[in-house]
C-alpha cells in the first residue's frame, strides 16, 4: 500500500510522466505562480489607492480649501487620486480659453480634466489584470490537453504491456488527471481574483468620481478667487 502510495505522489507522476504532459504542467505552474504575483500585487495597489481616496474624499467634504484638500505639490504615482487632484488644479491654474467663461464652464473644464486624468490611472490599475481573465479561461483547456495526451500515452503503455490490471493503468490515468487538477488549480484563483479586482476597480472608480465632483467646484471657486 505505501509503494502504491508513493508512486501516485505528485513528485513522482511529475517523474513518471510523458515530456508533453511534463510540458504541461510547468507550464501551468509557471501560469499559477505568476497570477499570484498579479494578484497579490494589484489587491495591494488597489486598496492602498482606496484607502488614500478616502482620505482625499473626507477632506473634500469637510469643506478643506484647495491646499488644505492636496497638501503636497508633488504626489508619488502610487497615489492616483492625487495625480487625478493634480490635473484638476493645473487646469484651474490655466487661464479661461475664453474671458467671458462662466463659472460653470470653469468647473467643467476642470473635471474633464481630472476625468481624463481618472482614465489614465484606472488603466494604469487595471494593467495585467486582464492576464487572470485569459488563465482562468485558457488553463482548464490546456490541463484537459496534457490529460487527453496522457491518456493516449497511458492506452499505448497498456497496449504494450498487454494488460489491463490496475498496476498497469491507474498511474497512466493518474498522471492525465493531474494536468487537468493543474489546470483548475491554476484557473480557479485567477477566475476569482479578477472578479474581485474588477469589483474594487469599480468601487474605486465610483469613489473617485464623487470626489471629482466636489474638489472641481472647491477648485472653481478657487480660480475665480484668484481671478478676482
Amino acid at each position: 500500500m505505501n509503494g502504491a502510495a508513493a508512486s501516485l505522489s505528485i513528485v513522482a507522476l511529475f517523474h513518471h510522466a510523458d515530456i508533453v504532459v511534463k510540458g504541461v504542467l510547468l507550464l501551468l505552474l509557471g501560469a499559477s505562480v505568476w497570477s499570484w504575483t498579479v494578484i497579490i500585487a494589484k489587491l495591494w495597489q488597489i486598496g492602498a489607492a482606496s484607502r488614500l481616496a478616502r482620505g482625499y474624499e473626507a477632506r473634500a467634504a469637510a469643506g478643506c480649501s484647495r491646499d488644505e484638500l492636496v497638501p503636497h505639490a508633488d504626489r508619488p504615482r502610487q497615489d492616483p487620486a492625487a495625480m487625478v487632484l493634480a490635473a484638476g488644479i493645473a487646469e484651474s491654474d490655466r487661464p479661461a480659453p475664453d474671458a467671458a467663461e462662466s463659472w460653470g464652464e470653469r468647473r467643467d473644464r476642470i473635471e474633464r480634466a481630472m476625468r481624463l486624468a481618472l482614465s489614465g490611472e484606472l488603466r494604469r490599475l487595471e494593467a495585467r489584470a486582464p492576464f487572470l481573465a485569459t488563465l482562468g479561461s485558457a488553463a482548464p483547456f490546456i490541463g484537459l490537453f496534457g490529460t487527453v495526451w496522457g491518456i493516449m500515452h497511458s492506452f499505448s503503455a497498456i497496449a504494450r504491456a498487454n494488460s489491463t490490471g490496475l498496476q498497469v493503468v491507474a498511474p497512466g490515468i493518474a498522471e492525465a488527471l493531474f494536468a487537468t487538477a493543474m489546470g483548475l488549480a491554476a484557473a480557479i484563483p485567477a477566475v476569482v481574483a479578477y472578479n474581485k479586482i474588477t469589483v474594487e476597480l469599480g468601487r474605486f472608480s465610483g469613489r473617485m468620481q464623487v470626489l471629482i465632483g466636489r474638489s472641481g467646484a472647491l477648485f472653481s471657486h478657487a480660480a475665480a478667487d484668484g481671478e478676482d
